[in-house]
């Protein structure tokens, strides 16, 4: 019985498998790019180094973003790491409404954000800004007037 225990021993593993390491990913300029999607949004996201400038498609994002809450969620990934004014951002959003393209946005931020500083993974993953919002609209199907919705039942 005890040979039996110690060859169960021996097939065990030694030690456990070690966290992924993270590690800065910068292009060339010092810049980190990610890119963020939402809906049918895409946005393509360049962080550097700077005065806190957020620029989308040649436009200042309060100018690109007129509605104070899509500003606001915009700026959540650089206000819930602490980093306001430290990071110039420039981004151009394409497909999609503009709630999409601001959710794209985000994404693209916090992945950047991640790429820049490894240490605000787990701070930002926790508050949900890494994760993709894989929620898209429901293709037509055929026989109905849009994804469920049928045509007007009439008897005569």
């Amino acid at each position: 019985m005890a040979a039996d225990l110690q060859s169960l021993q021996d097939l065990a593993p030694a030690e456990e498998p070690a966290a992924p390491v993270h590690v800065q990913k910068l292009d060339g300029y010092g810049r980190a790019y990610a890119t963020g999607k939402r809906k049918d949004a895409v946005a393509r996201v360049w962080l550097s180094p700077g005065a806190g400038r957020i620029i989308v498609n040649n436009k200042d994002f309060t100018e690109f973003f007129a509605r104070p809450v899509l500003q606001m969620i915009v700026q959540q990934p650089i206000v819930h790491a602490d980093r306001a004014g430290q990071f110039d951002i420039k981004a151009t959003v394409s497909g999609g409404g503009l709630s999409g393209q601001a959710g794209a946005l985000r994404h693209g931020i916090s992945k950047a954000l991640t790429y820049y500083e490894p240490e605000l993974r787990s701070q930002l993953k926790k508050a949900g800004f890494l994760t993709r919002d894989s929620r898209v609209v429901e293709r037509k199907k055929y026989g109905k007037a849009k994804a469920r919705r049928s045509f007007q039942f009439s008897k005569r």
